[in-house]
C-alpha cells in the first residue's frame, strides 16, 4: 500500500520551466524564493540567472503552474511558463513606456530654448516610474533591498533635488539597460534552449505507421525514422541504411554512416535513407536526456570564485547603503556647506551600491562556456570544474578503449593441455567472456563465433569479475579463470609468463586456467585511436604534460607508445584501480593539478580522485560518466586540449568581467569624490557594465570562421576535396530553417533526367573538369548520398569517358567555367586554395552549388 501510494505521489510531481524577464539582478534570486518556497507544494525551486529561467519541482495536485507564474507575477516579474521544447519570446523592439520616455526626454533637452520643456523630464519619469515603483513595493513586502529599491531612492532623490532631467536619465537608462541585457541573455542562452529540447516530441511506429508520443515508447518498440527527421529515441538501426548527422549530441561535422546492428542517438538528425530503430532506452533515459539533465544541473551549481563574490556583495550592499545614508544625513545635521553636493554624493554611492554587474561576472561566462561545451560534446558538471581544468598541469590517460579504440582482435590462441583441444578452450574462454562488458571480451566472443563455436553463457555458474585482473567462472564443473598475470596468481599458479618467442611483439596476452593449471594462452593487438598523438602533442605545446595509467602489461603500453612516436612523458603499467588512484596522487604531489581520462569501470575510482576526470561518452561505462566530471560524447580525444582552451578562456573572462566590473564603480566614485557626483553616470555604469559583462562572456560562444570549418581536416587526416562534402553541412542547417531549399544541379544534356544524376550526385571521378551541361534545379531533398547504387555504373563510366575529353583549362570562357563550375574556380572560392580541393583530380559529378 505504501509502494502505491509513493507512485502516485512521484507521478504527481512535475518539473516546471518557468520565464522570467524581470529577473535582472542576482538580488532577485532571494525575492524568488521568498515568494515560492512558502507556498504549498513547491519541493524545489532553482534559479538561473543568465537565462532568466526558474525551475520549479512541484506536487500538480497542490499547486499548478498557472498558480505559480500568477504569484511570480504579483511582483511584476513578468513571468511565463514554458512550453516543451520552447524558447522564451523577446520583442525586437522596446516596450512603448520606454519609447515614450526617451522621446519625452530628447525635446526636454531644448528647455534652453524654451524653458516649460523642462518639465517634460518629470513626464518621463512619470512614464517610465510604475515598473520600477511595483517591483520595489514587492521586495519591500518581502524584506529584499534589491536594484529597483535602489533607482527608486535615487530617482526620488534627484527629483527632491529639482534634478528632474537628471532624474528622467536614470529611468531611461535603466530600464533600456534592462532591455539591452534581456535581449543579451535571449542570444546567449537561445542555443541551450535548443540543446535542452533536441530530442523531438513524437515518434513513428515501424510496423503501423501510427505517431505517438516518444515519452510512451517502451524499450524493444521498431520505430521508423525518415529522410529529414530527428532520431526521438536511443536504439539499434534493425533495417535499412542512412547518414545520420550527429554534431548536435558529440559535435562531429561529418555524417555517420548507419547500418543494422549500428547505434543511433535521440536528438540527431538522419541526413538520408530509410532506417527502422529498435530503442534500448527510454525517452527519459536517452543520452541526450541524460545530457540536458547534466547541463541543467551544471547550470545550478556555483564555482567557488562565483561563491567568494556571492559572499562579498552580501556584505557589500547593506554597508555601501549605510554609507550613503551617513554622506547624506551627517552633512545636513552639521549644516555643512554646499548641502546638495553632499546629498547627490550620497545618491552617487546608493546607485553604487547594486553589485550587479559583479555578481554576474563569473555565472553568464561560465553559462557561456558550458554552452560551447555541450555545443562540441562536452557536458561539463559545473562551473567548479571549469576551474580545476583551466588549472592542469597533467592529464594521465587510460590505455585500452582511451589512447587505443579498444576493438582487440585475436591473434592467436594457444593450447598447453592434450586434454584440452583449441575448440574447448574457445567455448569456454567465449561462454564465460560473454558475460562480461570489457573490450576484450567482445573480440573473443566474436572469434569464437567466426570459428563456428556459439558460446552458452547460461552454462556458466559463480561468474566473477575481478577490477584489474580478468574473470571467472564454473563451466562444465570446472573453475575456468581468464585474465593477465594477476588472475594466474589468483588461480594459484606462479609459473604463468610469456610462452615463445612468437608473442614477444604481441600488444596483449591473456591466460587460461583450469584450477590452478594453465591450459592455454591468447594474444590480442589493439590500435591507437585516430588523433590520439595530436592530442597529447597538443597538450606538450600548452605546457601540460602526459602520462599513460593502464591495467594492461609493460609490452602492450610499449606498444602503444611507439605508435605514439614516443610522445607520453609517463608510463606505468600493471596498474590495479587502487594503483591508479596513488599514482595520481603521486603525480598531484609532483607535477600539480591533475587531469584524468578514462572509460572503464576500472577507470571510475581514478576518475573520482583526479581533480578532473574525463570519461568516454561514447565507449564509456555507465560507472565512469557517473564518476566523472566532464563526458566527452564522442570518441574524439582531440577534444580534451579544447575543453582545456576553453577552461581557460572562460577563467580570463571572469578575470576581466571582474576587474571591469570593480575598476568601474571606483572609476564613478572617484569622479564623485572629486567634485563630480553624476547620478546618471553612475546608473550607466552599473547597467551598461552588465551588458558589457554579457556581451564579453558572449565572446565564447564565437565558432571558427566559415572557410576553415568547410574545410578542415577529417578524422583520418584526408583533406576536404569534394564541393558536396561542404555543401552537406550547409544544406543541413538550412534545412532546419526552412523545408524547401533549391540547389543547381549541372548534368549532362542526354541525361539531365536520368534520376541517377541526381541520385549519384556526390558520386566521384578521377578526372579534373566535368562537361558542358544544362543548369536544372531541384529541391535538396534529392541531391543527398545514401540512395540505391546499383544503377550507377554505366552512369560513371560514362561521365568519366567526358571528363577525360577534357581539360581543366584556366583560359576557358568564363561562361563555360561558371556553367560547368570549373575545379580551378569554384573549389578554390569553396576552399581558399586550388591545391586543397583540386590537387588530387578528384571532382564531383555533377557539381552542387549552393542557390
Amino acid at each position: 500500500m505504501a509502494s502505491e501510494e509513493g507512485k502516485t505521489m512521484e507521478g504527481r510531481i512535475h518539473k516546471s520551466y518557468f520565464d522570467v524577464l524581470g529577473l535582472c539582478c542576482p538580488s532577485e534570486v532571494l525575492l524568488i524564493e521568498k515568494i515560492l518556497k512558502p507556498l504549498e507544494g513547491i519541493q524545489k525551486v532553482s534559479v538561473i540567472i543568465p537565462s532568466k529561467t526558474v525551475i520549479v519541482l512541484h506536487d500538480t495536485l497542490q499547486i499548478s503552474q498557472l498558480q505559480i507564474v500568477n504569484a511570480l507575477n504579483e511582483a511584476r516579474l513578468e513571468a511565463s511558463i514554458r512550453a516543451d521544447g520552447g524558447q522564451k519570446i523577446i520583442s525586437k523592439w522596446p516596450n512603448s513606456y520606454i519609447i515614450a520616455c526617451g522621446l519625452l526626454l530628447i525635446v526636454s533637452l531644448f528647455h534652453k530654448f524654451f524653458h516649460p520643456l523642462k518639465w517634460l523630464a518629470l513626464a518621463a519619469v512619470v512614464v517610465g516610474l510604475p515598473q520600477i515603483i511595483m517591483r520595489s513595493i514587492a521586495a519591500i513586502r518581502r524584506c529584499t533591498l534589491d536594484i529597483n529599491i535602489l533607482m527608486l531612492i535615487a530617482v526620488g532623490g534627484a527629483v527632491a533635488l529639482g534634478d528632474y532631467l537628471e532624474a528622467g536619465f536614470v529611468v531611461f537608462l535603466f530600464t533600456m539597460a534592462e532591455w539591452l541585457e534581456s535581449m543579451a541573455s535571449h542570444k546567449a542562452t537561445s542555443g541551450m534552449a535548443a540543446l535542452m529540447s533536441m530530442a523531438p516530441q513524437k515518434a513513428i511506429l515501424a510496423d503501423t505507421g501510427q505517431v505517438v508520443n516518444a515519452k510512451d515508447i517502451k524499450v524493444g518498440t521498431v520505430i521508423a525514422v525518415k529522410a529529414g527527421e530527428v532520431i526521438p529515441i536511443d536504439g539499434i538501426v534493425v533495417e535499412g541504411r542512412g547518414d545520420v548527422d550527429e554534431r548536435s549530441l558529440t559535435g562531429e561535422s561529418f555524417p555517420i554512416a548507419k547500418q543494422p546492428q549500428s547505434l543511433v542517438w535521440a536528438g540527431t538528425l538522419n541526413i538520408d535513407g530509410y532506417i527502422s530503430v529498435k530503442t534500448t532506452a527510454l525517452a527519459e533515459h536517452s543520452a541526450v536526456a541524460k545530457m540536458a539533465m547534466l547541463v541543467e544541473e551544471a547550470q545550478n551549481s556555483r564555482s567557488r570564485t562565483q561563491r567568494m563574490i556571492d559572499s562579498c556583495a552580501k556584505y557589500y550592499t547593506p554597508a555601501v547603503v549605510l554609507i550613503s545614508a551617513g554622506v547624506a544625513v551627517v552633512p545636513l545635521v552639521m549644516r555643512a556647506h554646499n548641502q546638495k553636493h553632499w546629498l547627490q554624493f550620497a545618491l552617487v554611492l546608493l546607485v553604487s551600491a547594486c553589485p550587479c554587474a559583479l555578481v554576474l561576472s563569473t555565472p553568464v561566462a561560465i553559462f557561456c562556456a558550458l554552452l560551447k561545451a555541450a555545443r562540441t560534446g562536452l557536458v561539463v558538471k559545473g562551473g567548479d570544474i571549469l576551474e580545476a581544468l583551466a588549472k592542469t598541469k597533467i592529464v594521465a590517460f587510460d590505455k585500452t578503449g582511451t589512447i587505443t579504440k579498444g576493438e582487440f582482435t585475436v591473434v592467436e590462441l594457444w593450447t598447453l593441455s592434450n586434454d584440452v583441444n583449441t575448440n574447448t578452450l574457445l567455448f569456454w574462454i567465449s561462454s564465460i567472456e560473454s558475460k562480461s562488458s570489457h573490450p576484450m571480451a567482445s573480440a573473443l566472443v566474436n572469434h569464437a563465433r567466426l570459428n563456428s563455436i556459439e558460446p552458452k553463457p547460461e552454462l556458466v555458474n559463480d561468474f566473477q569479475i575481478y577490477p584489474g585482473e580478468g574473470v571467472s567462472g564454473d563451466i562444465n564443473g570446472k573453475k575456468i579463470y581468464i585474465g593477465n598475470k594477476r588472475i594466474a596468481m589468483r588461480a594459484g599458479c606462479m609459473e604463468a609468463g610469456p610462452v615463445g618467442e612468437e608473442i614477444k611483439e604481441v600488444v596483449t596476452v591473456g591466460y587460461v586456467l583450469m584450477g590452478t593449471l594453465l591450459v592455454g594462452f591468447f594474444t590480442l593487438s589493439d590500435t591507437c585511436r585516430t588523433g590520439a598523438k595530436e592530442c597529447i602533442e597538443e597538450l606538450k605545446s600548452m605546457g601540460i604534460k602526459s602520462a599513460l595509467l593502464t591495467g594492461d602489461s609493460v609490452a602492450a603500453a610499449m606498444q602503444a607508445q611507439k605508435q605514439l612516436g614516443d610522445a607520453i612523458e609517463e608510463i606505468h603499467a600493471e596498474l590495479l584501480p587502487e594503483d591508479k588512484v596513488s599514482r595520481l596522487s603521486d603525480l598531484k604531489t609532483r607535477v600539480g593539478p591533475t587531469t584524468m581520462v578514462g572509460d572503464g569501470m576500472n577507470d571510475a575510482p581514478a576518475l573520482a580522485k583526479a581533480d578532473v576526470g574525463i570519461s568516454m561518452g561514447v565507449s564509456g561505462s555507465a560507472v565512469a560518466m557517473e564518476t566523472s566530471h566532464i563526458t566527452l560524447m564522442s570518441n574524439d580525444i582531440r577534444k580534451i586540449p579544447k575543453a582545456i582552451r576553453l577552461a581557460r578562456s572562460t577563467q580570463s573572462k571572469i578575470i576581466v568581467n571582474v576587474t571591469f566590473s570593480i575598476v568601474t564603480k571606483i572609476a564613478i566614485l572617484g569622479l564623485a569624490i572629486g567634485g563630480h557626483p553624476l547620478l546618471w553616470a553612475a546608473v550607466l555604469a552599473d547597467v551598461g557594465t552588465c551588458l558589457i559583462v554579457i556581451l564579453n562572456s558572449m565572446m565564447l560562444l564565437q565558432t571558427k570562421g566559415y572557410k576553415e570549418k568547410q574545410c578542415h581536416t577529417r578524422s583520418n587526416n584526408h583533406k576536404i576535396n569534394s564541393p558536396a562534402q561542404c555543401f552537406q553541412e550547409q544544406a543541413t542547417s538550412k534545412l532546419k530553417a526552412r523545408d524547401e531549399h533549391s540547389v543547381k544541379i549541372v548534368c549532362e544534356e542526354d541525361s539531365h533526367r536520368d534520376e541517377s544524376c541526381l541520385k549519384h550526385s556526390s558520386e566521384a571521378v578521377d578526372c579534373g573538369e566535368k562537361p558542358d551541361g544544362d543548369e536544372i534545379v531541384f529541391k535538396t531533398s534529392n541531391i543527398w548520398r545514401g540512395v540505391v547504387k546499383e544503377d550507377a555504373g554505366s552512369y560513371r563510366e560514362r561521365k568519366k569517358e567526358d571528363c577525360q575529353r577534357t581539360e581543366c583549362s584556366s583560359l576557358q570562357a568564363g561562361k563555360n567555367k561558371r556553367q560547368t563550375g570549373a575545379c580551378c574556380r569554384s573549389y578554390r572560392k569553396e576552399c581558399m586554395s586550388r591545391e586543397a580541393c583540386c590537387g588530387s583530380g578528384m571532382i564531383q559529378v555533377p557539381e552542387i552549388i549552393i542557390d
